[in-house]
């Protein structure tokens, strides 16, 4: 028999515990006619209306603004380096007598950096253009 302060008195907890079907689940939580009954039985309901409920339905979801990105007809791109940076780039390490490659390690970038700013492709970084400036020891013009 266990002992101890608290069960020296002799007096036990033994509230009944009391288990309660749940309000209606499926298609008749739904109706108004269950909804109130569930009111009147004293069940705990939550009536809260959920933000696109049901899984993903993203495809079929309505989009706030989805009118402005039909009639929006822009085309938006990132700023890529201009024809004459990528030509005097080339022209300058050709002067120097230096590969891609060779360039790229000079400066500590990937030689795709520099294949991206030799076609045109590459976006803009003051910080790689300096660095391009300094090695080289010319002034390439504006990236764009």
């Amino acid at each position: 028999m266990p002992s101890g302060p608290a069960l020296a008195d002799g007096s036990q907890d033994w509230a009944p515990v009391v288990w309660q079907k749940s309000g209606p689940k499926g298609k008749a939580s739904k109706s108004n006619s269950e909804v109130n009954a569930a009111r009147r039985a004293g069940d705990q309901i939550d009536t809260s209306k959920k933000f696109n409920p049901g899984g993903n339905q993203s495809a079929r979801s309505v989009v706030p603004n989805a009118k402005k990105l039909d009639e929006n007809t822009d085309t938006f791109r990132h700023a890529t380096v201009s024809h004459e940076f990528k030509l005097a780039l080339q022209q300058a390490r050709l002067a120097k007598k230096m590969t891609q490659a060779a360039l790229a390690t000079a400066i500590n970038e990937k030689g795709t950096v520099i294949n991206e700013y030799e076609t045109g492709k590459a976006i803009p970084n003051g910080a790689i253009i300096n660095k391009l400036n300094r090695t080289l020891g010319v002034r390439l013009p504006k990236a764009k």
